[in-house]
């Protein structure tokens, strides 16, 4: 556990995305080669030397142009929810990032295990209330999801630079905090593609303050729950409590911050994203809550202890945005 926090605080090239200074020039050329390839790449999936294919029924994905959490996950099972609020049936495909299944693509079940299909995967399954595959081939799980399931819309989770599988609709998730960083693309910035790609989206929606053009997101935690199982209870009944708070989430810093918004104060002990953890990283928090994400909770839930809790994340927003995605959906889905 230490050394994974020395390693992120020790991070150079992570810790300077935010602002400029003489790594990221180093970096420049790097970059520059990346965001070429990136472009190129693109321009071969629209000129048709590289093959993207389009499957049965629209695609909607959901994605970001820069490394690291977004808020996208509880963004796309409030996607999921509303779709099926309005009288549609989604089903979700999602990389499984950090899966370690046998077989791709697979059907993200009630009993899958994080080990199996990753955090993110099991958080969809457990919440979004549709149908969840996952594989690093889009169109193939694509394809293995309507062959299961009569849904008539998909939800490709970040999967904007998945050029192989055509779309109908794209939505950017930004992050109102970090933003774009120094604007820099790989390595020496966030970039995964640059800004100009977000003229390109159908909406852009931000967790925080939103600009002009953009639609406003928040990202609520207000509860909390018991790792192994029970009741949950407000978080604010922890605010007299010793807590111990562990993210291995793109940002950790916004979940210790909406902690410490409920009136909590927490020692914070920020991991990798997609850490894997294990018992002996809790153990040193025996005498304390432990308070972490719902995405971290996942893989804890085979050895948590009665002192170990989560904080499920649902994500409000905004209604202008509603609107206009509710009139974009009507005219993709019913013509």
């Amino acid at each position: 556990m230490l050394w994974n926090e020395v390693a992120l605080a020790l991070n150079p090239i992570e810790a300077s995305w935010q602002r400029r200074q003489p790594l990221n020039y180093l970096l420049l050329p790097l970059s520059a080669l990346f965001c070429t390839v990136v472009v190129l790449r693109r321009r071969l999936y629209r000129w048709g030397w590289l093959k993207s294919q389009r499957i049965e029924c629209p695609v909607i994905i959901v994605g970001n142009i820069t490394v690291g959490g977004t808020g996208k996950t509880p963004f796309i099972i409030w996607l999921a929810q509303k779709l099926t609020e309005w009288g549609y049936r989604p089903g979700i495909i999602t990389r499984g990032y950090g899966g370690q299944s046998e077989t791709w693509p697979c059907e993200v079940t009630a009993d899958a295990t994080a080990q199996q299909v990753g955090d993110e995967a099991i958080l969809l399954k457990r919440h979004a209330e549709c149908p969840v595959f996952a594989g690093p081939e889009r169109p193939l799980v694509a394809q293995q999801l309507l062959s299961n399931y009569p849904c008539d819309v998909i939800l490709s989770d970040d999967g904007m630079q998945h050029y192989a599988l055509q779309r109908d609709l794209e939505i950017a998730v930004v992050d109102g905090k970090r933003r774009f960083g120094n604007g820099y693309c790989l390595p020496a910035g966030p970039l995964r593609e640059t800004r100009k790609r977000l003229q390109q989206v159908d909406l852009v929606i931000v967790n925080g303050d939103a600009a002009e053009g953009e639609h406003g997101m928040s990202v609520i935690g207000d509860m909390a729950c018991p790792v192994a199982g029970g009741g949950c209870k407000p978080l604010s009944e922890f605010a007299t409590t010793a807590v111990a708070a562990v993210a291995g989430i793109g940002h950790p810093e916004r979940f210790f911050n909406m902690l410490e918004s409920a009136g909590l104060r927490v020692d914070r002990h920020p991991f990798a994203d997609h850490y894997e953890f294990s018992p002996e990283d809790l153990t040193p928090f025996h005498q304390k809550t432990v308070l972490m994400t719902e995405k971290d909770a996942v893989k804890c839930e085979q050895f948590a202890q009665s002192n170990h809790w989560y904080v499920p994340a649902t994500a409000s927003v905004a209604m202008g945005f509603e609107h206009q995605l509710k009139t974009k959906v009507k005219r993709l889905l019913d013509g």
